[in-house]
């Protein structure tokens, strides 16, 4: 007596054997497979190529009277199979490699839109303007940060949409001139963050609105109209400059306190946005030494001084201790905040000099567009020593343990 059992998978593989009086084997599948199986009654005879997703054992042989069918490879009477996988219903079904690289595609394509690696000089604002108040950070200042990245994205963004006929000559590998992201998309996200931006700073209080209202104005200026005008950096400036003053507003209500390290960060960011106006076409070593020199010169101003025996006192206009004229017995500790500056001040010139001296040496393209990079990634210390010149030193910590996160972004997305 002869039996047939017909069975139709999806494409894989699995395979099973079993000894006994009979014999059952499972065998690789092909796709599609229409698989027959015999078995002549006595000794009974199993065959089956059965396939499955990721590979796994095919229905048993199927006996003669008194057969017995087994998953996974189950051969005549008593014969038991080996070396059989799960059985292919229990396989999880996996999505298409095309639809996964699609996923990745459009990931990496948002990434580069939104220059993930910058968004880590962003929190240092509001922190380093928290700390100028001499007010530690509250829930206030969360709202801040929140409402500081949504600006500074919705500003990339922008950026990239009023930009995208400039970099379709000049840098058509960017995610609107290669069309991996529509332009469309571009400006409703845009819209969205600045629109979130502005409700997260409305929840940290009127004080806070009040100033992300002219910062967020600033943004959506520089991008559309003032960036290539002589306006352009001092733009970009005022919105850095604003954004610490954000963080102060929404901690205290009061950004006064802020001021001064606000013109501070925004004296860096105005010398780095002088070199990014030529990264596409290099040419000019002037904007990359005066970069150099507002280096050397906010070192001078935010590094504190050690008079021997004395306090050291804070630059002119800086919050910190004032000078004396009488020496300060020493105590353990006491100038820890002062150290810390110190090495802050440092990381930050070993940061952003020596790529402003080759660029100025010779302003590549290349070389230009290095410099530009470590002058944003020169924020982050830069924002740490400010607020550890303030008393934050925990502030000054957290932040610039935001720069090796940067720098490992930086590695796969472009920072400009």
């Amino acid at each position: 007596m002869i039996r047939a059992l017909r069975v139709t998978r999806r494409a894989g593989a699995g395979a099973g054997a079993g000894t006994g009086p009979g014999t059952g084997t499972g065998r690789r599948g092909a796709e599609t497979a229409g698989i027959e199986e015999i078995a002549p009654g006595g000794a009974g005879t199993g065959r089956s190529a059965v396939a499955g997703d990721a590979g796994v054992g095919g229905v048993g042989g199927v006996t003669g009277v008194g057969g017995v069918t087994g998953v996974g490879g189950v051969g005549g009477v008593g014969g038991t199979a080996g070396g059989a996988g799960c059985p292919a219903e229990d396989t999880p079904a996996r999505v298409p490699a095309p639809a996964r690289a699609r996923a990745r595609a459009w990931a990496r394509a948002w990434a580069e839109l939104l220059r993930l690696p910058a968004l880590f000089t962003v929190p240092g604002d509001a922190l380093a303007g928290a700390a100028a108040t001499g007010v530690p950070a509250n829930r206030r200042t969360l709202l801040a940060i929140g409402s500081s990245v949504c600006l500074y994205e919705a500003g990339m963004v922008l950026n990239d949409w009023a930009d995208r006929a400039e970099d379709a000559a000049e840098r058509p590998h960017r995610p609107l001139p290669s069309g991996r992201v529509r332009p469309a998309a571009a400006l409703a996200a845009a819209c969205a963050l600045t629109g979130a931006g502005l409700a997260l700073a409305a929840r940290a209080g009127r004080p806070a609105l009040a100033v992300a209202v002219p910062l967020t104005a600033t943004v959506w200026a520089y991008d559309l109209a003032l960036k290539h005008t002589p306006a352009g950096p001092v733009a970009m400036a005022g919105a850095r400059a604003l954004d610490l003053l954000l963080g102060a507003a929404a901690t205290t209500g009061r950004p006064g306190p802020a001021v001064p390290s606000a013109a501070l960060l925004g004296s860096h960011t105005l010398a780095v946005t002088a070199v990014s106006r030529n990264e596409t076409t290099g040419g000019s070593a002037l904007a990359p030494l005066a970069a150099l020199a507002t280096t050397g010169l906010l070192c001078r101003l935010v590094a504190p001084r050690f008079p021997a025996g004395r306090r050291a006192a804070a630059a002119p206009g800086l919050p910190g201790p004032p000078p004396t004229s009488h020496p300060v017995p020493h105590r353990p500790g006491a100038s820890a905040g002062e150290w810390l500056t110190t090495v802050l001040v440092a990381g930050y010139a070993a940061t952003a000099a020596r790529p402003c001296l080759h660029a100025a040496l010779n302003p590549s393209p290349p070389l230009t567009q290095r410099a530009v990079g470590a002058g944003i990634r020169a924020t982050i210390p830069l924002q740490a020593a400010l607020a550890a010149r303030s008393g934050g030193r925990v502030t000054a910590l957290l932040v610039v343990g935001l720069a090796p996160l940067g720098r490992r972004f930086a590695k796969k997305v472009s920072i400009t």
